[in-house]
């Protein structure tokens, strides 16, 4: 990245280049800022989230900021942060808030970490998820391309030293795509984990206006056929954002993608643009739509379809196998 000014991270705006405590040179919440702006709908009534609080927030919040961690809960800005940390879950995000990458619907800070790793994070993890009590955790990360092999091993040795020191913990492992390298999915897929994620996001055709050019439609597709190849008893998941222009064809064509690779479990969940430089809303998807999807992909044979307005690809994660669209239905 180009030289730039040292701004204070408080005083940075949305969009604009500043340089974090860590001495990284990243752009605020992920896309440059730009003088177009698309025009946002008007949201609908049935697009509503309830602000949780108490104890229990205050508790995982308090885990979550002493021990450095950060979360795609706060760095994706999720609206379902304040319901999950409520009911005492996080997902917890590896590697540090700086991703390689620039896909256009994601509010994480993008830069170049330039190899920075945190030696203690493993144990750190560990403690956390101690001390929260989780029986289910999901791990997720930024994307390092920076690193030869885009994190695995340390992604890898987070899972082990979560195993180590709760060893009745179910580990969710939402990853990177490593850049199609087999090799270091096999190294995560190893690792002791009970599901293995990696998200397509979105449909084949919309894939490069919505994803980093380094990601692919069926890159994401092999990645998730040979986790499942390399360890069958793994469960595989993926997920896809919509309201961003697909046709229901084309979600049908993602779906019956997906069961050829023997993925297990799909969420949909509605996409909402983080800031004003993000890819712009094509619609909002009503509740009936995604009842309809998830009657779609159930048909195809999926273990399970979570599908509704607010799902993410962690939301209720550990409630997926009650195969009740994890209690929305």
């Amino acid at each position: 990245m180009s030289e730039v000014p040292l701004i204070p991270v408080v005083n940075v705006t949305s969009g604009e280049k500043f340089v974090n405590p860590r001495g990284m040179r990243v752009i605020k919440d992920g896309i440059k800022a730009s003088a177009s702006q698309s025009q946002r709908l008007a949201k609908p009534k049935w697009l509503r989230t309830r602000i949780h609080g108490g104890p229990v927030y205050d508790k995982v919040k308090g885990i979550v900021h002493e021990h450095g961690l950060a979360t795609v809960c706060e760095e994706a800005k999720c609206p379902n942060m304040s319901e999950c940390w409520s009911a005492g879950t996080a997902t917890i995000m590896l590697m540090g808030d700086v991703c390689t990458r620039a896909c256009r619907f994601c509010a994480v800070n993008t830069g170049n970490p330039r190899g920075w790793l945190d030696e203690q994070e493993p144990l750190k993890t560990a403690q956390s998820v101690q001390l929260m009590g989780l029986k289910y955790v999901v791990l997720t990360s930024v994307n390092r391309d920076d690193l030869a092999d885009g994190g695995a091993a340390h992604y890898a040795a987070c899972v082990r030293e979560v195993k180590a020191l709760n060893p009745d913990t179910a580990v969710e492992a939402l990853t990177p795509d490593f850049l199609g390298v087999l090799q270091d999915v096999e190294t995560v897929v190893n690792s002791g984990i009970e599901v293995f994620a990696q998200n397509m996001e979105t449909v084949r055709r919309l894939t490069h206006p919505v994803r980093d050019p380094r990601a692919s439609y069926e890159q994401t597709l092999e990645v998730l056929a040979h986790a499942k190849a390399c360890r069958p008893d793994v469960l595989t998941k993926t997920s896809l954002m919509l309201g961003l222009g697909e046709s229901d064809d084309e979600i049908c064509e993602a779906l019956d993608d997906l069961r050829a690779a023997n993925v297990d479990i799909v969420t949909f969940g509605q996409y909402l643009q983080p800031t004003p430089h993000h890819y712009p809303i094509d619609r909002y998807v009503t509740p009936e739509a995604f009842a309809t999807y998830r009657e779609w992909g159930l048909e195809r044979g999926f273990l399970e379809v979570v599908s509704g307005v607010m799902v993410r690809s962690s939301y209720r994660a550990e409630q997926v196998l009650k195969k009740n669209n994890v209690g929305l239905s």
